[in-house]
């Protein structure tokens, strides 16, 4: 027990006993053990090796999370044909309990190159590397089964793939995730009505992930989603545990590359989503799809433009340690208004280009064997191809320009994976 002079020179004249003071000593002691005891650190050190073949080394690389937080992408720091930190993340948490009314929270922080591709920083701290990817207050209300909120930054409850990339099939990721947004700072409140059915919905500051930025002076003027899960039950034979995702966000943008084209007025973008994942009659082999479709609304200059993702998985174990994980997706870039990642970022491209709209279908093929603990270790292949054949992916000299001199019609990405997860 440490007691400091004053507290001593208290107790030798008198005014209070040492029993009381070690008594005072052990209670906060025993407070701080029990908040420590249910405090869990958690995180992964995620790195990477890549080759992209026929592009050049200083053309900027596979945009690793969504990159759509700015006119020209984020995150398109040069990866190719070298050795790359991803990110590191880091986590504090404690979970809620079975209590009617507990609490918890959660406290999780990127830092690394990646950190940018969260678009969720603010005025200078857009592009450095270090971000919040969640910080929020979870709390359990006991009405009906019991609702669940968290309030503060969060992950967007839509979305076939995650931002932490270790809970993803597949190392790079899909053009539907690009045009997600990574994270909403607002109020989450998710039901779980039954076994087969759990319902969300959230109401937040803006479409985009930036933290604490509002769309307006209009108080009211806020974004909007709502979510459901759909659970298939025991009856179903083989295709028991199928899920069913399906949910709607809307809300201003005030990151969006549209808004380059309209006087700098953000748009009202709507996301659409459904996904699915699905067994099969065999153990060992699972699929999965997914359908995004964007909308911009009310940006001046422009009445509406669309973006269509779509995207098939397929997950084979049959392999001791060995997963064969798959990806086949097809991207609408209606008019080229978003710039998109993939093993490079698609150019921007608005009305006054004259660029028709892009048309992209990718594969991926990824290997992930398990050999350490608590390493995730796969390599993967992914190919691009610009089916409307405007050279609308990075060329070898400027990845930045469009048209036939500077852009491909075919880009490849080769990449190994490690991540250690801890």
């Amino acid at each position: 027990m440490k007691v400091n002079q004053w507290t001593l020179g208290l107790a030798a004249a008198g005014v209070i006993s040492f029993g009381a003071v070690a008594q005072a000593d052990e209670k906060p002691t025993q407070n701080v053990l029990t908040l420590v005891s249910s405090t869990v650190l958690s995180g992964y050190v995620n790195t990477s090796a890549t080759w992209s073949p026929g592009k050049a080394a200083a053309a900027p690389g596979y945009a690793y999370g969504n990159n759509t937080a700015a006119a020209g992408g984020v995150g398109t720091v040069s990866k190719n044909d070298g050795f790359n930190l991803n990110v590191v993340d880091l986590m504090v948490s404690k979970a809620t309990d079975e209590s009617a009314w507990s609490a918890g929270y959660t406290a999780e922080l990127w830092i690394g190159p990646d950190a940018q591709t969260l678009g969720n920083g603010t005025g200078s701290t857009t592009s450095t590397d270090l971000a919040i990817k969640q910080a929020y207050v979870a709390l359990n209300a006991p009405i009906g089964n019991g609702i669940n909120f968290k309030m503060g930054v969060f992950d967007s409850p839509l979305g076939y793939e995650a931002a932490n990339a270790g809970e993803n099939p597949n190392y790079t990721r899909s053009y539907g995730y690009t045009i997600e947004p990574t994270s909403l700072t607002g109020l989450l409140a998710s039901y779980k009505v039954c076994d087969a059915l759990s319902l969300s919905a959230a109401i937040a500051n803006t479409y985009n992930a930036s933290v604490n930025v509002r769309a307006s002076g209009v108080q009211s003027q806020k974004t909007y989603c709502v979510a459901a899960t759909i659970t298939a039950p025991d009856s179903f034979g083989f295709l028991k545990g199928a899920a069913l995702n399906v949910g709607a966000i809307s809300g201003i943008n005030t990151a969006s590359p549209v808004a380059a084209g309209g006087a700098g007025v953000s748009p009202n973008t709507t996301l659409l989503y459904v996904g699915a994942t699905i067994p099969t009659p065999w153990e060992t082999l699972k699929a999965g799809a997914s359908w995004d479709h964007l909308q911009f609304e009310r940006t001046t200059g422009i009445n509406t433009t669309d973006v269509d993702s779509i995207a098939l998985y397929t997950s084979f174990t049959g392999i001791n340690k060995l997963k064969i994980n798959t990806r086949v997706e097809y991207l609408d870039n209606n008019n080229g208004y978003i710039a998109l990642g993939g093993p490079g970022a698609i150019a921007t491209k608005g009305a006054a280009s004259g660029n028709a709209k892009a048309e992209v279908v990718a594969a991926t093929v990824t290997l992930d064997y398990s050999l350490w603990a608590n390493v995730i270790t796969r390599l993967e292949y992914r190919l691009d191809h610009d089916v409307s054949h405007g050279h609308n992916l990075p060329g070898n000299a400027n990845s930045g320009a469009v048209g036939a001199a500077a852009g491909n019609n075919n880009a490849q990405l080769v990449a190994l994976n490690v991540i250690y997860k801890f």
